[in-house]
């Protein structure tokens, strides 16, 4: 959704839709990687978290948000490495 995002013409109640989902999923991510004790991605994904949140919005223009969707998807690439790592069992 984010890549499609950075297409101009969409309208806007795709935006609204992609704040709803990029809010609960990052929420969720925030989440997982507190039980993985990974505080770091705890505050990136709370940050980003906020960022896209459908209630109190933040009101940026087309420009910025592209820049944001485009930083978005890399840490959501970076993540996917990151926090898929599982522990050695003992």
């Amino acid at each position: 959704m984010l890549i499609w995002a950075l297409y101009p013409d969409n309208p806007y109640g795709y935006y609204i839709l992609l704040r709803w989902i990029c809010c609960g999923i990052f929420a969720y991510l925030a989440v997982q990687a507190q039980k993985e004790e990974k505080e770091n991605w705890v505050w990136t994904f709370g940050i980003i978290a906020v960022i896209y949140n459908p209630i109190f919005r933040i009101h940026l223009n087309r420009d910025l948000w592209s820049i944001i969707n485009i930083i978005t998807i890399g840490i959501a690439v970076a993540s996917f490495f990151v926090l898929n790592k599982r522990k050695p069992q003992t």
